[in-house]
């Protein structure tokens, strides 16, 4: 049974830092391309960054460009996301996602273009 299960989220202040972590199982992990995709309340999907099967290629929205970071360890079956200099704009559920091949750019924001899907974790960015 395939599964993608989110951790780490909860409530940051500004300017602070989280990590999440997503447990890869009942698939070959380093095979996928993943990535991270959020959704604030009332708001469709937004694509937050991208990474190759074996970590050396990462991508990323501009608005998260230069304070968050994408990073796996195919040997854990395990991704993450370091979010730093949060902002109130950063709150979301935060999913991860995966596919056997990179998605193209507009692809990013259907849930139907992923293969895998986890169940997400809520990050609340408040003072």
């Amino acid at each position: 049974q395939v599964q993608l299960v989110e951790s780490g989220g909860g409530l940051v202040q500004p300017g602070g830092s989280l990590r999440l972590a997503c447990v890869a199982s009942g698939f070959t992990f380093s095979s996928y391309w993943m990535y991270w995709v959020r959704q604030a309340p009332g708001k469709g999907l937004e694509w937050v960054s991208t990474i190759s099967t074996s970590g050396g290629d990462t991508y990323y929205a501009d608005s998260v460009k230069g304070r968050f970071t994408i990073s796996r360890d195919n040997a854990k079956n395990t991704l993450y996301l370091q979010m730093n200099s949060l902002k109130s704009e950063d709150a979301a559920v935060y999913y991860c996602a995966g596919t056997r091949w990179k998605l193209s750019n507009s692809a990013y924001t259907r849930r139907a273009a992923y293969t895998y899907w986890g169940q997400g974790t809520q990050v609340t960015v408040s003072s």
